[in-house]
């Protein structure tokens, strides 16, 4: 197999029809040996018919429809799984990220030793807030974490057989996906490419939110060195400050008063406690995830050609 084509579903219905038709019209202008791979990641409308019925007219499909939604990533990494051409073309289906990108994508594989192609947005698309909160999470994450992330990269990338090997290595439960492709090394090259916005997105603010603080702790062990060190710090000025105290009322005689003062301290250090708890409860719980050992995700059925 010389090319595959690896792309999830997730409310896709309204871009099936589309992106099958484009995403088989650009593979067929590079090779003639492909293969496109669909995993439906559970199903909340009609995708799954809709896509099983092309399926049943085009040999060259598999879908892999998961039991639930597992999510985002963990659906891609279940397609790169079960696919077996020398190339794969990652890639969302929902026509933001455009299938005609495989010819440039391909022309630049073929010019040098690269083992991934993938695309970086001209201008960040959306509005004012999503501009300016993706700006900040990548900055955020460049501070703390390593590996660096490209800022705005996008899902759609060309890699080699032996890229994508490695990759499925990762064994991890909570994935954050543009961390691991940093991780896994390789040469790489980047190609601007110009996103569109289909006005809505099935990434709520909440999920926005998970996905960051899971990205941060995936990749960094920070927090807690800040929590260690703020703590140590606080320490330090308490110390001072209670041996002014003492000074104040055993040597000059003035009297110890301030109630608020006292409780403003009190709910103060309180709260540090408790984010400083929840932080290490995070950690705590990525472990708990991790050591369980759960799958993936769970496949109820594939639809392929014999």
């Amino acid at each position: 197999m010389k090319l595959s084509v690896v792309t999830t579903l997730y409310q896709s219905a309204p871009y099936i029809d589309e992106f099958y038709h484009r995403m088989r019209a650009v593979a067929e202008k590079i090779t003639q040996d492909y293969e496109i791979i669909f995993v439906v990641d559970g199903e909340s409308d009609h995708t799954l018919n809709q896509i099983v019925e092309v399926q049943r007219k085009d040999p060259g499909l598999v879908v892999v429809d998961l039991s639930r939604n597992f999510g985002h990533h963990h659906a891609i990494m279940t397609g790169l799984s079960y696919a077996t051409g020398e190339r794969i073309f990652l890639i969302d289906s929902d026509l933001e990220e455009e299938p005609e990108w495989l010819i440039p994508f391909a022309a630049a594989y073929d010019q040098g030793k690269v083992d991934v192609i993938f695309g970086v947005q001209k201008r960040r698309k959306g509005g004012l807030l999503e501009r300016i909160s993706g700006a900040l999470f990548y900055w955020v994450f460049n501070m703390l974490a390593s590996p660096k992330i490209r800022p705005n990269a996008v899902t759609a990338r060309l890699m080699s057989r032996r890229y994508v090997h490695h990759l499925l290595q990762f064994k991890e439960r909570a994935l954050f996906l543009f961390g691991l492709w940093e991780l896994a090394g390789f040469q790489q090259k980047t190609l601007p490419v110009d996103k569109k916005s289909k006005g809505t997105s099935t990434y709520s603010l909440s999920k926005r939110v998970d996905l960051f603080v899971n990205a941060l702790t995936s990749f960094s062990v920070k927090p807690l060195v800040f929590i260690f060190y703020f703590g140590t710090l606080l320490s330090f000025v308490s110390f001072l400050y209670i041996v002014f105290l003492a000074y104040k009322k055993l040597v000059i005689g003035v009297p110890i008063e301030g109630w608020t003062s006292l409780i403003v301290s009190v709910w103060f250090l309180g709260g540090l406690i408790i984010l400083s708890i929840g932080c290490l409860g995070i950690y705590i719980s990525k472990i708990f995830i991790e050591v369980k050992l759960r799958p993936r995700s769970i496949i109820r059925d594939v639809y392929k050609s014999d």
